[in-house]
């Protein structure tokens, strides 16, 4: 069994992550993609992150209609930081020896692996899956071993275009009353809408 990992705020969750993990799917015949919404993401504290409740909900309506992609509340279940090691080496556990863990992330994400928690562990629980990110160079998987030994055995690069969204944007198209059809899908537009969210966010 193949099972792809999409960690992440998503807040909200947006066109590009449906994108992403469908591509990943399809390409690296995965069974399914698991959204996994972070409770604390702790390289975000610069900012307030939407409560979990909103963030679970968007999740779940917009993944609704794939039958391949699932809403796991592992990381908002537990007290704490939101560590993808941690994470990770819970799922191993829990999908047993034969699961084979692939965890989607974008080349940004990759670039600062090495500030992430024992990231020469999670090389070893799962493969990392990197996603082109606009306006970003290719990372140097040469000089990350330095810092990550057994990177350059670990990734792979899914070869797609790199999809031009970001929930910040998202956040700040709300803000200003622009609208955001194009970016999300219908359900998660309409839930933003009914609740308020970001409209006091820039």
């Amino acid at each position: 069994m193949k099972i792809g990992v999409l960690g992440g705020t998503f807040d909200p969750i947006h066109n590009g992550h449906l994108s992403i993990a469908g591509e990943a799917r399809a390409r690296l015949n995965l069974s399914k993609v698991l959204f996994v919404p972070a409770a604390q993401p702790w390289l975000k504290t610069d900012r307030v992150v939407t409560p979990v409740r909103h963030r679970l909900e968007m999740v779940r309506r917009a993944i609704a209609g794939y039958p391949y992609f699932e809403l796991s509340t592992l990381e908002t279940d537990r007290s704490g930081p939101s560590y993808t090691v941690d994470t990770i080496a819970t799922l191993r556990q829990r999908l047993g020896a034969d699961a084979r863990i692939f965890f989607l992330l974008g080349w940004d994400s990759l670039a600062e692996l090495p500030e992430w928690k024992e990231p020469a562990r999670l090389v070893r629980l799962c493969r990392l899956v990197a996603i082109a990110r606009p306006g970003l160079d290719r990372p140097d998987l040469e000089a990350l071993e330095i810092f990550v030994p057994g990177i350059t055995q670990s990734v792979i690069w899914l070869d797609v275009a790199p999809i031009d969204i970001s929930a910040s944007a998202i956040r700040a198209k709300v803000s200003q009353r622009l609208p955001i059809s194009s970016l999300v899908p219908d359900v998660v537009e309409s839930y933003i809408a009914e609740n308020n969210l970001y409209s006091g966010s820039g």
